[in-house]
């Protein structure tokens, strides 16, 4: 069957537990909203395909729990992402302290040169703001990454950031293509999915970290096809 898209994007959403990851994912990609806050266990994903710059891109977007117990599973799917945004939440003086050890994370089981964005969610909730916009766009230039501010519940910037997110990653590979390519040829270049590669220490991690069968539910629906 002929692929629907140009490319494919991995992209992930890490932070604290209850800064709104969820929240942001599902109103990115089922436009939707729920005030009912339910932890996720493990790891999740949803898809939507987006246009950009006249190219049809594939966004499969990981959502990992915030929680410690669950960081040994979270951080094996660090390695084959492309994009990720740090989320924290800006009622929540804590969870944007930890966003240098969510960095931290990211150099020590990202590739170098994924794509990041640092996102302050629930800017709605301004009266109980606890982190300036400021701040927030302090640390991402210490560091080098882009900032938003964004709220899954009044639907602020979401899609902006997403897009900015993939916007980026193109560029970056358009940019790899050329330099593969110096002698500037008119045709268009097919981009084909890679085989995946076997990993016997990624299957062994996520099979240990898997609870009982339908334990997880759709969260775990993967973890016997990583490899």
């Amino acid at each position: 069957m002929a692929k629907t898209y140009d490319y494919l994007f991995k992209l992930l959403l890490i932070g604290d537990s209850g800064v709104g990851k969820t929240c942001v994912l599902f109103r990115f990609a089922d436009d939707a909203f729920n005030s009912t806050f339910i932890s996720t266990i493990g790891i999740d994903f949803k898809i939507r395909t987006i246009d950009l710059d006249g190219k049809k891109i594939k966004l499969q977007i990981w959502d990992t729990a915030g929680q410690e117990r669950f960081r040994t599973i979270t951080t094996a799917y660090y390695r084959g992402a492309m994009g990720i945004m740090l989320v924290y939440d800006i009622t929540n003086e804590k969870s944007f302290d930890n966003i240098k050890n969510w960095i931290r994370n990211i150099e020590e089981h990202a590739s170098a040169d994924v794509e990041r964005m640092v996102l302050g969610n629930k800017c709605d909730v301004n009266d109980k703001r606890q982190v300036s916009k400021e701040r927030g766009e302090k640390l991402a230039l210490e560091y080098g990454l882009k900032f938003m501010e964004t709220s899954a519940k009044s639907n602020i910037n979401v899609e902006n950031a997403f897009m900015a997110l993939a916007r980026d990653i193109k560029a970056k590979m358009d940019k790899k293509l050329e330099g593969n390519n110096p002698q500037g040829s008119n045709q268009g270049v097919k981009i084909t999915e890679q085989p995946k590669k076997t990993s016997l220490f990624r299957c062994v991690l996520l099979k240990k970290q898997c609870f009982p069968s339908g334990f997880y539910g759709s969260s775990f629906s993967t973890c016997g096809s990583t490899c």
